[in-house]
This record gives C-alpha cells, structure tokens and sequence, in this order.
C-alpha cells in the first residue's frame, strides 16, 4: 500500500512544480491560481496516509512474527525461515 501513496503524493508534487514553472502566468491571467493550492493540499494530504501505512505495515509485520513463529521480521522485512 505504501507505494500508493508515495506515488499519489509524487504526482501532486510533480504536477505542482510544473503548473508553478510553466503555466503559472497563465493560471494567475485566467484566474485558476486555486490549482498550484490543489496541489499542496494534495501533496499534505499524503503525509498523514503514508504516516498511517507505515505505522499498519509495521504492526502487521510485528503481529505476523508473534503469530507465525516461522517468519522472521528483519529491516528488509519479514523472511519464512525453511
């Protein structure tokens, strides 16, 4: 789930940026500035949801390893022991 909400929030930012650089004269001349805040709120938005998964996936990994005595919960994540 994580990779979800990385890429939502690159998104926001990538099309931030570029609505900023490139088309920032025209959203001020026809009055459409509310996109560059869209944009941000977007983006922080993201920060409390990737925040949330990662808090999830690390209680998940630690429920597994206290259910599933054959997983193992490294840095790189959980591993099934043979």
């Amino acid at each position: 789930m994580m990779p979800f909400a990385i890429a939502g929030m690159a998104a926001f930012a990538v099309a931030g940026l570029v609505l900023l650089v490139f088309f920032r004269g025209w959203l001020t001349a026809h009055g459409h500035t509310n996109w560059l805040w869209i944009c941000l709120a977007g983006f922080l938005i993201g920060v409390p949801g990737l925040i949330t998964m990662l808090v999830h996936d690390a209680n998940r990994r630690r429920r597994r390893a206290l259910s599933h005595p054959e997983f193992r919960v490294t840095d790189d994540g959980p591993e099934r022991s043979a």
